[in-house]
């Protein structure tokens, strides 16, 4: 059996060797595409989001206070689901290499979202901090269960992304 924790142990080990040996296979380009809905409706926003198997629907309506009607997941809850889930997904992995059982994970991210910079009132910063809580149950040794912690904080593409400076390159096109 190459599953544990519900991870693929052989497709992980299998990757690493590739990207051994051939760098260039660690680069995987994510393309998210989306259009602001102009009419009324339930939904402001939605893309189809294509991955390996297939491909589906994300729609977010914002909250009242920004204009929208709050029906839907908003902006920050995509963000902080795609933190949640990055970082518990490679806590899970690297956990799984170190041969530690799971029984149970869950995953809380908290921020306090100032929302003043948005209507041009102050420079305060959007956010301060992001917490993320992860209660991990198993009957690993603690140290092992923090080497998994560790490493996740480390290897974790959403966490490394909030941590180091990310070059952003806008455009703009005009269509008339």
């Amino acid at each position: 059996m190459t599953r544990i924790n519900n991870v693929d142990i052989k497709k992980v080990e299998e990757f690493a060797e590739q990207i051994k040996s051939d760098s260039s296979k660690a680069r995987k380009t994510q393309v998210i595409e989306g259009e602001w809905l102009v009419r009324e409706g339930k939904t402001q926003f939605q893309g189809n989001v294509k991955f390996e198997g297939g491909e589906t629907t994300f729609q977010v309506d914002n909250p009242t206070f920004m204009g929208g009607g709050g029906n839907l997941p908003g902006p920050m809850h995509y963000c902080f689901f795609g933190l949640a889930s990055c970082y518990t997904g490679t806590f899970a992995t690297m956990a799984t290499m170190l041969g530690i059982e799971l029984k149970r994970v869950t995953t809380r991210v908290e921020a306090d979202v100032n929302f003043s910079r948005v209507f041009g009132i102050n420079d305060q910063p959007v956010m301060e901090e992001v917490r993320v809580i992860l209660n991990v149950v198993s009957d690993a040794p603690e140290e092992k269960i923090k080497e998994a912690e560790t490493l996740a904080l480390q290897r974790c593409p959403v966490v490394y992304t909030l941590k180091n400076p990310v070059k952003l390159t806008p455009k703009l096109e005009i269509v008339r």
